[in-house]
């Protein structure tokens, strides 16, 4: 029998109620067209490479040049459709601090403008080529989220703890599944994920009434954080060779956790209701008071 994990990090308690994953819940990561079109971008330079050497040295670092801003444009347009995507799946969101599409846009311009001028004469054909490599860019990847979402109607400050939470929040479940891969477990990997549905369905929750956010800040913060140290602790054991005792524990653990987690956000749920029920008694009365007058 699997023996439970106890201690700080291990909320206690079973309850009979059960909170579905929200939808999408799973981690944000860009569709798969703008994964294939990224891909491409990394490889549309590299022909760059086989030209720029046997050349004259002006000429070779002019390829070079061109080459590396065109790779640099390639991992920030990854980098922003990522976060792009990450903002797209939640509530409550700052904007990305960096455009790196708006940047990408730009340093592609740059990079055909350089590689033309290695190419061909004049100055006017390889500036066109490399504005018209701008705009498609800037067409096929639209430009990063500019204003910050989710925060209209509602405490610019509580918005912002709660963004700044779930950052943090996440990096603590990307850190887990990223750790459990060095495992080579795959159903341990899956259920990592599953606990991952079961945090962020909180995380929504907390996102919809900043109000959730001091209930839920241990969850979110020491809980996992938790979790995370017990996940790379458990895979130092496992990657020096199999340890049925550890494994038990630490899916015991995520037990824990999954029940403590599902707990709090039926909690939260429950409360925001009767929340809402006192403000519609309290409207009520004063309307028909009103209407008295």
């Amino acid at each position: 029998m699997a023996k439970r994990f106890g201690g700080d990090y291990s909320p206690q308690g079973r309850t009979q109620h059960s909170v579905a994953p929200a939808p999408g819940a799973g981690p944000a990561t860009p569709t798969m067209g703008d994964r294939f079109r990224a891909w491409l971008l990394f490889v549309a330079p590299m022909p760059l490479v086989f030209k720029a050497f046997g050349r004259e040295p002006l000429t070779l670092a002019m390829t070079l040049i061109a080459f590396a801003a065109l790779i640099l444009a390639a991992w920030l347009t990854r980098e922003g459709l990522r976060a792009e995507a990450e903002y797209d799946a939640r509530q409550v969101a700052r904007r990305p601090a960096l455009p790196r599409k708006i940047i990408a846009s730009a340093l592609s311009g740059i990079g055909v403008t350089l590689a033309a001028f290695t190419g061909m004469g004049g100055v006017f054909g390889p500036i066109a080529l490399g504005l018209l490599a701008t705009g498609c860019h800037f067409i096929a990847f639209g430009p990063d989220p500019l204003s910050d979402k989710g925060m209209e109607g509602i405490d610019r400050f509580q918005a912002d703890r709660v963004a700044r939470a779930v950052e943090d929040a996440e990096e603590h479940l990307e850190a887990m599944r990223d750790a459990i891969l060095r495992a080579r477990d795959r159903m341990l990997e899956t259920r990592v994920e599953r606990f991952a549905v079961t945090a962020r369905n909180m995380f929504r929750t907390v996102e919809e009434d900043p109000r959730d956010l001091t209930a839920a800040r241990k969850y979110m913060g020491v809980y996992l954080k938790g979790a995370r140290e017990a996940t790379v602790q458990y895979v130092s054991i496992a990657t020096r060779g199999a340890n049925a005792e550890a494994r038990d524990k630490f899916e015991a653990l995520l037990d824990d956790l999954e029940t403590g987690f599902t707990s709090r956000t039926q909690k939260l749920l429950e409360d925001g209701q009767d929340n809402l029920d006192v403000e519609i008694e309290v409207l009520r009365e004063r309307l028909a008071r009103d209407a008295n007058v």
